[in-house]
C-alpha cells in the first residue's frame, strides 16, 4: 500500500467523525423554558405579562435559527441580517390566526421569499444571567438599538390585579389572540417546564401523540371515528370531536403530534371533553 492510500485511510475516520459531529450539532435540541398552566392563586403582581403568540418556537443562537426540536430553519440571509450575536428565544410569527401559513413558510428546506411575511418575535434572552426584569430591560435596549426588519420584541407589561389580567385576556382573545404568558419577575432562565413561566388561555390545551384509531360509525362509517392518543405523562385516551370530514377521511398519521383542548381533568388525570385542534407540524 503506497503512502497516499495509507494517509487516505487514516484521514477517513477523522472525516467521518467530523461529518457525524456536524450533523449531530445541527439536530441537537436547544434547552428551552416551557410554561405551566396559570393558577388563580398566583400573585399576578410578581409577573410580567405578554401576549401568547400562536407561532413556531425558534431559537437564534447568534448564527442560525433552530427549531425547538433542533432542526435548522432555512431562512434567507436577508431575514437574519442585523440579528445580534446573542441567543434569542422567540416565535416565528406572521399574524394572529395564521399558524398554518407560518408553518407552511418556515418548514421549507430552501430559502424563499415567503419569509418576508414572517418575523422572529423575541420574548427572552436565555444566556443573560439576570432576573427576568433585567432581561426585559435588555430586550428594550435591543429593540431601540438594532436595525433588523424581521426581528421584533414582544411587549411585556404589568397588571395590578387578577381582574385586570382577566380584562387583558378578554381583549386579546376578542381580537383573535390566543392568550397570555406570565413570566415571574425574579426568575432566571430555567430549562424545562417551570412554574416561573405560566400560560393563560380561555380554555385548557395540551399535546399528545397519535397511537391508534377507532373506526367510525353511522355517518362516519368507513372513516376515522376517534384518535387514540398518549400524553407526555403517559395518559392514553380517545379524542372523537373537532375533526372535519376531510380529517376523518385522512386522519393524522401514527406518531404525529396533535394539539387538543379540554375542560380540566378527571380524578384519573384524563382530559375531560377533549377536542382536536390540529396537527403540530413544527420542524
Amino acid at each position: 500500500m503506497n503512502n497516499a492510500n495509507r494517509h487516505s485511510l487514516v484521514r477517513l475516520p477523522v472525516i467521518l467523525l467530523f461529518l457525524f459531529v456536524a450533523s449531530a450539532a445541527a439536530k441537537e435540541k436547544p434547552d428551552i423554558m416551557q410554561a405551566k398552566i396559570f393558577r388563580p392563586s398566583i400573585d399576578v403582581t410578581e409577573y410580567w405579562v405578554s401576549e401568547k403568540l400562536d407561532g413556531v418556537r425558534a431559537r437564534w443562537n447568534g448564527k442560525q435559527l433552530i427549531s425547538k426540536n433542533g432542526h435548522l430553519f432555512h431562512a434567507p440571509a436577508w431575514f437574519t441580517e442585523g440579528f445580534p450575536d446573542v441567543t434569542l428565544d422567540g416565535e416565528l410569527w406572521l399574524a394572529r390566526g395564521q399558524y398554518q401559513q407560518t408553518i407552511s413558510i418556515v418548514s421549507r428546506k430552501t430559502p424563499h421569499s415567503g419569509w418576508r411575511k414572517v418575523k422572529l418575535m423575541v420574548f427572552d434572552l436565555p444566556d443573560k444571567p439576570k432576573p427576568f426584569s433585567g432581561r426585559v430591560s435588555a430586550m428594550r435596549r435591543m429593540a431601540k438599538q438594532l436595525h433588523a426588519p424581521y426581528l421584533g420584541f414582544i411587549k411585556q407589561f404589568r397588571v395590578v390585579s387578577g381582574d385586570e389580567l382577566k380584562q387583558r385576556l378578554d381583549q386579546i382573545v376578542a381580537g383573535g389572540g390566543e392568550g397570555l404568558m406570565l413570566h415571574r419577575q425574579d426568575s432566571l432562565y430555567q430549562y424545562g417546564r417551570s412554574d416561573r413561566l405560566l400560560k393563560l388561555k380561555p380554555y385548557h390545551d395540551a399535546e399528545a401523540v397519535v397511537i391508534g384509531y377507532r373506526p367510525g360509525k353511522g355517518q362516519f362509517t368507513g372513516k376515522m371515528g376517534a384518535l387514540k392518543v398518549r400524553t407526555e405523562n403517559g395518559k392514553e385516551f380517545y379524542i372523537g370531536t373537532g375533526f372535519s370530514h376531510r380529517e376523518r377521511k385522512n386522519p393524522p398519521p401514527l406518531g404525529s403530534l396533535i394539539s387538543f383542548r379540554h375542560q380540566g381533568y378527571t380524578d384519573n388525570g384524563i382530559p375531560r371533553f377533549a377536542v382536536f385542534i390540529r396537527i403540530r407540524e413544527e420542524p
